[in-house]
């Protein structure tokens, strides 16, 4: 395993979703998870800060809370990603818009790309993602071996030149 140079992970039939939205897409949220209940209280939400509340409260779905993302939210749901305990995210972003944790929101991105989460940033790739065959079924992420990458650089940096 320690020199595959890919490590499977399974993704379970009840997902892990996190749900975030910036101010200006809260709303947009909201309405797409009412709009996809039947199918998002299969599985187990969370989310950042306001995003959390306002969808718990509007369509009754559970959804476990973070902090916001200014707040160490993004962060959060990062951890969680690389904890394994996070299998799709859906992050409605506002690309107009500018954000105090611009930083915390390329990190979220980059860490779902780094471990294979399929992340929704508009309504239509959400949708996508949620009638994929793969909502209903185990899926294997496939996570580049960062082990035996680091064996190698060392192997690289030991020898003489």
């Amino acid at each position: 395993m320690l020199l595959d140079d890919f490590i499977y992970f399974k993704i379970g039939k009840k997902k892990h979703i996190a749900l975030i939205a910036h101010d200006g897409k809260k709303q947009e949220l909201v309405k797409w998870a009412e709009k996809n209940k039947d199918i998002l209280k299969n599985h187990f939400l969370c989310g950042t800060g306001t995003t959390a509340r306002l969808i718990s409260e509007q369509t009754e779905l559970p959804v476990k809370g973070y902090n916001s993302g200014p707040l160490g939210g993004d962060q959060q749901i990062g951890s969680r990603i690389v904890e394994g305990n996070i299998d799709f995210v859906v992050f409605l972003w506002d690309p107009l818009e500018s954000q105090p944790h611009d930083p915390d929101v390329k990190a979220l991105l980059r860490i779902a790309v780094v471990y294979d989460i399929p992340i929704a940033n508009n309504l239509a790739t959400a949708d996508f993602l949620l009638t994929s065959k793969f909502m209903d079924d185990e899926y294997d992420r496939k996570v580049e071996n960062f082990n035996k990458n680091m064996i190698s650089r060392i192997e690289k940096l030991s020898q003489p030149e």
